[in-house]
């Protein structure tokens, strides 16, 4: 389902035009222009520093995404400089969606650190009831631990014994089959940083699953070959300084990834 249907940005003040991130020749070339999101998965593609993750970042906060890192959109430092140019942003929605989550590869991080956090501070309360309760019935001991068990047995039940005591890889994909949910809005920056290729395409199967079965829709910066081979998925160019629409054969994934393979050797010797 496609939740938001284009984005446009209007006119920067004189002052901020040679600043970022309106000085990015993509952004500066999107003023008075409108993105039009024709497919429910979007691949936002360009080389780095094309502008890719920058739009994707300054949509999120225009989008009030909820974050999966260590800090809310809002309180965010690292969007600081984004924030005029998602004061800018004009969203057009076909439902606004208030589901999904904004996340970048870094991002991970600091969100199993908060989780890992939430986890010791619930083991902590627990031994304080312990003590608190020391000497007095099982019964209203048991009642004291029962809420924060129920919260205890929800992380698990989500995220597995804990995202620390796996691989990144693993523990990354296990955070996205917990937190995919229905009728989300999800914006990805470079999600196949951890991912080996079988994982990339397992993660391209939960993306079709969601967008066919549970209504999601996705708008994602990548490098993957693999990512954007999703055939009914919409890719987006930012090279050049300009958006455009772009065959999967046309982009510079596709071209090298296929020649390298072809010819490694060749390669090699030209670098």
């Amino acid at each position: 389902m496609i939740h938001l249907k284009s984005l446009s940005l209007g006119p920067p003040a004189p002052e901020q035009l040679q600043a970022f991130p309106f000085s990015v020749p993509v952004v500066a070339g999107l003023v008075g222009q409108t993105i039009e999101l024709t497919s429910a998965v979007t691949f936002l593609v360009g080389e780095n520093g094309s502008g890719k993750s920058t739009l994707l970042e300054a949509l999120a906060l225009a989008a009030g995404s909820i974050t999966v890192g260590s800090e809310g959109v809002g309180e965010d430092a690292t969007l600081t400089r984004v924030r005029p140019l998602s004061e800018l942003l004009r969203l057009s929605w076909a439902r606004r969606s208030r589901r999904g989550f904004f996340m970048r590869s870094e991002d991970f991080f600091g969100y199993v650190k908060r989780m890992r956090g939430v986890r010791e501070g619930l083991e902590q309360d627990l031994r304080a009831v312990d003590e608190e309760f020391a000497g007095r019935s099982e019964l209203a001991r048991t009642l004291a631990r029962g809420p924060l068990l129920k919260e205890l047995h929800a992380l698990r039940q989500r995220y597995g014994e804990d995202l620390d005591h796996a691989s990144h890889g693993e523990s990354y994909f296990t955070l996205f089959k917990a937190r995919f949910v229905p009728n989300g809005l999800y914006l990805l920056d470079e999600p196949e940083a951890p991912l080996s290729p079988m994982r990339q395409i397992g993660f391209l199967a939960m993306v079709r699953r969601l967008v066919a079965e549970e209504g999601a829709q996705f708008i994602i910066a990548t490098h993957s070959p693999i990512l954007i081979a999703l055939p009914e998925a919409a890719i987006l160019s930012f090279d050049g300084g300009v958006v455009r629409p772009v065959r999967y054969e046309e982009t510079d994934h596709y071209i090298v990834t296929r020649g390298f393979l072809n010819s490694p050797e060749r390669f090699l010797r030209e670098l």
